[in-house]
């Protein structure tokens, strides 16, 4: 397809907007819109003579696509020139007055916006037939949607146009592109619910195939002057490869002009970089670092396509894969042509032949009649003779069967007596199977018991040598416990002597207590009086005053206290009863205040407190000592 061609595409869609009455005919003026339009989009000076020439009132001028089409060619696409103006730019101008008529707002709420819808738009117009009205064959629709599927990484499926097709069969012949966008805008086509994805698929593809990039990717450039190495975004077209700072492509660094004689080629790794290549132009040798070996290969291979296409004289890539798939439909189509005219001679060789054979089967059916006829007679003649003859030999036969039939009737009589022997047999014969059967599970219940006997002595003369075990054990445990026992009793009996025994010395040690009591009791009213008696003595004699006068209180000495006096002997007293006191220590008082009497008694008293203290720890080391029943 040439550059006209796909310019005259779009122009198509614009003036078919203009066509309201969709009779082929366009107003003047806006046929002068258009041309104007078309002027400032192509960037081809306006020349308003031949304009105002050619818009002439008449009724075979421009009111007609007829008539405009030649000031069309001759004015317009004649002097439009590749290069010289956007492409995306004009194609915008058409898309804007086409979609004003034909984009209905439903489609825009569906998976695809306006955007997208336009970019579609462009992509089919590409892709389209070169005839009018201008639609996509089912093989290039196949085509776009497995490239838009590819670029969001999914696996397209092709049930959703198959029923497309099913609900109207007319798509087959053709599908125009309102239709296509309203599929696609429905979810019909793709499985996706993310509009967000179809949009940047749809953006890849445009890129690809409309802007003809080959290949984009972010990759390390070496500097000319500096020898740095710096990240750059490459974009790969036919004739050039641009590198931007980044992918939005606001800020261009530079580009690469390739052409036929252009080489790239790896080399080694150096600089610290990895997975180098380098693109040889006719001034400059550029050194490039993609991100693995793989990006670096495709790189690789996208270049050289790119230089076998400039090398061919090819502007786009997809537009030859788009030429190569119509001459493969053609010579698809070209050679189901000429299969079916094959196809025609040969089934025109086959019936001549099956009528060929068809009368020479008839002439043979006629001859094998003929042979039939013939064989049926003589047979028919041969079967008289052999009727005549079984005449007679049934006449023989009739004697033989009368003979016959009084022998059967014996040999009937003999099988029915054979018979009855026969049944008298085979009840003999079941009776004795039956006794063997009986006999038989007799002897399996038997040799069961058998071994359910042994298996039951086992397990009694292994419980009788237990319990053999057992009594040993018993007896053994018995006479250790008789033994027990009787060291038991013997310690019982001990310890009821030791417990008699301390009962006595208690009830000795008791009365003993009882006794000392009654002395401390004697021993406290000797106290009391020898206390009055020591009150009266030791009253201090003044060595002026007279006999019998007080002397004052704050003139007494160290022992005009009574109190201190009473004090001091009640504790020397519970000394002496304790035990606590010593003979050999030293008294304050003197030893001619007690009686021998009452010394003696102060002793007793003691040496019965000790006999008492030594019985009661006694007892309490038996009752310690004792043992446990």
């Amino acid at each position: 397809m040439d550059f006209k061609s796909e310019l005259l595409k779009s122009i198509w869609y614009a003036f078919t907007a203009l066509d309201v009455e969709k009779n082929g005919k366009v107003s003047k003026s806006q046929l002068k819109v258009l041309s104007h339009n078309l002027y400032t989009a192509l960037h081809i000076p306006h020349d308003p003579v031949a304009l105002e020439e050619h818009f002439q009132d008449n009724d075979d001028g421009p009111v007609s696509n007829q008539g405009y089409m030649p000031y069309l060619n001759k004015y317009i696409l004649a002097k439009a020139n590749d290069g010289t103006f956007d492409k995306e730019t004009f194609d915008d101008l058409c898309w804007m007055m086409t979609a004003k008529k034909n984009y209905k707002p439903g489609m825009e709420a569906g998976l695809c916006s306006r955007k997208d819808a336009f970019k579609l738009w462009c992509l089919f117009n590409m892709l389209s037939e070169d005839r009018y009205p201008l639609v996509m064959i089912p093989e290039e629709v196949e085509y776009l949607l497995k490239k838009i599927a590819s670029a969001m990484s999914l696996e397209w499926e092709q049930n959703g146009l198959d029923d497309c097709y099913c609900q109207d069969p007319t798509l087959l012949d053709g599908m125009t592109v309102w239709t296509f966008l309203e599929l696609m805008g429905s979810g019909r086509l793709l499985k996706s619910e993310s509009t967000g994805a179809v949009s940047l698929a749809v953006d890849e593809v445009f890129q690809e195939m409309y802007h003809d990039v080959l290949k984009k990717g972010y990759m390390w450039k070496k500097g000319l002057v500096r020898r740095n190495w710096n990240e750059r975004w490459f974009v790969l077209k036919p004739s050039v490869i641009q590198y931007y700072v980044s992918e939005d492509l606001k800020e261009k660094k530079g580009e690469i002009l390739l052409d036929k004689r252009c080489i790239t080629e790896a080399i080694q790794d150096k600089d610290g970089r990895r997975c180098l290549f380098c693109i040889k132009t006719a001034n400059r040798t550029f050194e490039i670092s993609a991100s693995d070996l793989k990006h670096r290969l495709e790189w690789m291979q996208a270049i050289q396509t790119a230089i076998r296409l400039l090398a061919e004289g090819k502007r786009s890539l997809h537009k030859e894969l788009k030429l190569r798939r119509r001459e493969n439909r053609e010579q698809s189509s070209k050679q189901k042509e000429e299969q079916q005219t094959l196809q025609g001679l040969q089934e025109e060789k086959e019936r001549q032949i099956q009528e060929r054979e068809q009368l020479e089967a008839e002439a043979l059916q006629k001859e094998e009649e003929e042979r039939e006829w013939e064989k049926q007679q003589h047979m028919q003649r041969a079967l008289e003779r052999q009727l005549r003859e079984a005449e007679k030999a049934r006449a023989n036969m009739a004697t033989e069967i009368a003979q016959k039939e009084a022998e059967s009737e014996k040999q009937r009589l003999r099988i029915r007596e054979l018979e009855l022997t026969q049944q008298a047999l085979e009840k003999a014969l079941e009776a004795e199977i039956q006794a063997r059967v009986v006999e038989e599970l007799a002897t399996v219940n038997q040799a069961s018991l058998l071994e359910e006997e042994e298996e039951k002595l086992k397990q009694l003369r292994c419980l009788k040598e237990e319990q053999e075990a057992l009594l040993q054990q018993t007896q053994r445990e018995k006479h250790e416990i008789l033994q027990d026992m009787t060291e038991k009793a013997q310690a019982l009996k001990v310890a009821s002597l030791e417990l008699e025994k301390l009962q006595e010395s208690r009830q000795k040690s008791n009365q003993f207590l009882e006794e000392a009591k009654k002395k401390l009791c004697r021993a406290s009213c000797h106290v009391k009086h020898w206390n009055v008696q020591l009150n009266r003595i030791m009253k201090p004699i003044s060595p002026g005053g007279p006999v019998g006068q007080e002397v004052p209180v704050h003139q007494r000495g160290a022992f005009t206290s009574n109190e201190f006096i009473v004090k001091k002997q009640l504790c020397n007293t519970d000394r002496r009863l304790s035990g606590a006191y010593s003979p050999n220590s030293q008294s304050v008082w003197p030893s001619r205040l007690y009686s021998e009497e009452e010394e003696e008694e102060e002793e007793e008293v003691q040496d019965q407190l000790r006999k008492v203290s030594l019985t009661e720890t006694d007892s309490t080391r038996c009752e310690t000592n004792r043992p446990s029943h």
